[in-house]
């Protein structure tokens, strides 16, 4: 099965029709925070007509509590328990469009029940952009250990050889959202064009050797 990569170059786009589009199985966005996985999956959602959840929301939900306190009070090793725990809960709830947290995608455990049950796209965003968005929030727990620009240089290089195993890579681009989601519809629309409504893939290696380009 194809994965398959999304990377036009055009930034201004009209907003993109979902009209038609088959969606047989929850949509997960994964990628390093700032990405913009919460926006892009909402307007999705909005325009598949499906719920929208963000696991990190759910995850607070479950704890009582910020995963900001969870990350100081408990430890990250903690927090990644209770992430596994909600992502595989909600794998199990009806067709969704799911945004998940930058790490989630990284446990080998997690990384195999969305390959599962799940069609998996990555938002793939560079250094400078994700600089600039996570600068506007003062909550990323990990980027409070250091220097921002050096802990996302290092997070670049250590996930996203991994995060290159979702079934679909979609580049994030610094504009209108309209603009990244086209680029999401039509990724979509390639991957199903190729067979991905059919059965689960073998376990969370990647499997899909071949790339098409959807633009």
């Amino acid at each position: 099965m194809a994965r398959t990569e999304s990377n036009g170059s055009t930034a201004k786009e009209a907003a993109p029709a979902a009209d038609g589009l088959e969606v047989p199985r929850t949509i997960v966005f994964v990628g390093l925070m700032g990405a913009g996985k919460s926006c892009i999956g909402r307007n999705l959602a909005a325009a598949l007509d499906l719920p929208f959840v963000d696991a990190d929301k759910e995850i607070e939900a479950a704890a009582g509590c910020s995963i900001e306190d969870i990350f100081a009070e408990h430890g990250e090793e903690a927090f990644r328990a209770g992430e596994r725990r909600v992502i595989a809960r909600l794998l199990n709830e009806p067709t969704m469009v799911l945004a998940t947290g930058g790490g989630a995608f990284m446990d080998p455990q997690t990384r195999k029940l969305i390959h599962e049950c799940a069609t998996s796209v990555w938002l793939r965003a560079d250094l400078d952009l994700l600089l600039r968005r996570t600068a506007r929030r003062n909550n990323r727990p990990l980027l409070k250990r250091g220097d921002p620009r050096q802990i996302l240089s290092d997070l670049i290089e250590q996930r996203y050889p991994v995060y290159a195993e979702a079934d679909i890579t979609v580049d994030s681009v610094d504009g209108p959202p309209e603009a990244t989601l086209a680029r999401v519809i039509e990724g979509l629309r390639a991957y199903g064009s190729g067979g991905a409504s059919g059965g689960s893939k073998d376990g969370g290696s990647p499997a899909h050797k071949g790339r098409s380009a959807a633009l």
